[in-house]
């Protein structure tokens, strides 16, 4: 079986719409990938819809904060939260959020890229 992969780039403004959209045309949420890049996150969302792979690419400036898409899948909030922890991206209106204290870690935001504030 062929799975085709699409690659999108979309603004961080624009994904709780999206996610909504994807929703209510019957696309599942596959995952949340964060990602350190210089000055920035990215965080790749994956949808799948009949072997149909959507994957949205999100470029975060570092202290930008996303709307969660909790609303729409309640289940990103265990990806929201680890990507939080791991990489400091706010993710604002999660309907679960455990304010950083989803992973118990030494350091605090490990993943957080050089340069962002807060990081060690």
């Amino acid at each position: 079986m062929n799975q085709v992969q699409n690659f999108e780039e979309l603004s961080p403004e624009a994904v709780p719409g999206t996610a909504a959209k994807l929703k209510a045309e019957g696309y599942r949420m596959v995952q949340i990938c964060g990602i350190t890049m210089e000055g920035a996150s990215e965080l790749v969302y994956s949808f799948d819809k009949e072997h149909e792979l959507l994957n949205l690419k999100v470029t975060v400036p570092f202290g930008t904060p996303v709307k969660s898409i909790t609303p729409s899948y309640w289940a990103a909030f265990v990806y929201e939260n680890e990507i939080h922890d791991l990489f400091g991206v706010d993710f604002e209106d999660s309907e679960l959020d455990y304010k950083g204290n989803f992973f118990r870690v030494s350091t605090k935001t490990p993943w957080k890229g050089p340069g962002a504030k807060g990081a060690e």
